[in-house]
């Protein structure tokens, strides 16, 4: 039976076996992947690991609880320990510093990891990050609800991108498959907030107070049409962290590196260069 491609290395970081992708030499650049049912370092920056690793050290974790990484029912999941986690490869990487490109969930992890340990980071670039508070989008209460199965994953992914044609057959099965892992929709439940059965469900990320003392660099991409987490969130982020520029995409959902892939790779390349 062939080995799934996104089943890298593996390495101990925070106590969870935790698999990881590595390509490239140069400047260490960390790619962290968002939430959503399936999702996984392969999933997220499989299509653009290999350009980027022309320029850089390029490694893609699957978070503690994500993708091929251990999950652990006892543990609980949360900002602190993701942070810790992270950190945990680093160390184990032997890396002091990097740069950290996050989607989603990843970007709000990178500012996580710029407050709590802000000697570990060069640049940030956020792609879809939540920020500050909003309401729970259709894209966010899907990817709670979700139950195992090809037509409810097809379903939940269809909310992720502006141009449906980019979803596939293939990436429908691949994130099922991931999607049916023990504890992995447990996982998942644990980052995003129950949605309420009457009136809107609150989301909050990190407050303005917070993303005002991020002393890195950070490049901010985000999709006009994004119905995961709403362009408010990108703007937030844009204006508050004191060294940030803004690139806003038309026509673009929540998968920038996907919908958006060549400008993504022409900006980051350029910005964390």
């Amino acid at each position: 039976m062939t080995q799934h491609p996104g089943i890298g290395k593996t390495l101990l970081a925070a106590d969870h076996a935790t698999n990881y992708l590595e390509a490239g030499d140069g400047k260490p650049l960390f790619l962290l992947h968002g939430s959503g049912p399936g999702v996984s370092a392969w999933t997220n920056w499989g299509k653009v690991m290999p350009e980027l690793a022309t320029d850089f050290r390029v490694i893609a974790p699957d978070i503690a609880g994500f993708g091929f990484t251990e999950f652990k029912a006892d543990s609980k999941y949360d900002i602190k320990l993701w942070v810790k986690h992270l950190i945990g490869i680093l160390d184990a990487l032997k890396i002091e510093r990097a740069s950290f490109v996050g989607n989603s969930f990843g970007g709000a992890l990178s500012v996580g990891l710029a407050l709590f340990a802000p000697g570990r980071v060069d640049k940030l670039v956020l792609l879809g990050t939540p920020a500050g508070e909003f309401e729970q989008t259709p894209g966010l209460r899907s990817a709670w609800e979700y139950e195992p199965s090809m037509e409810n994953m097809e379903r939940t992914m269809r909310l992720f991108p502006f141009d449906q044609s980019i979803i596939t057959e293939e990436m429908v099965r691949t994130r099922y498959e991931a999607s049916a892992r023990p504890g992995t929709q447990e996982a998942l439940r644990r980052l995003i907030p129950k949605p309420n059965t009457e009136g809107p469900t609150l989301v909050r990320g990190f407050p303005r107070e917070s993303l005002e003392k991020i002393s890195s660099r950070a490049l901010v991409l985000h999709g006009r049409e994004d119905r995961v987490v709403p362009l408010q969130c990108g703007q937030l982020l844009a204006a508050t962290i004191p060294k940030a520029d803004l690139h806003v995409f038309g026509q673009c959902g929540h998968w920038v590196q996907t919908e958006r892939r060549d400008d993504f790779l022409r900006l980051v390349r350029a910005f964390a260069a």
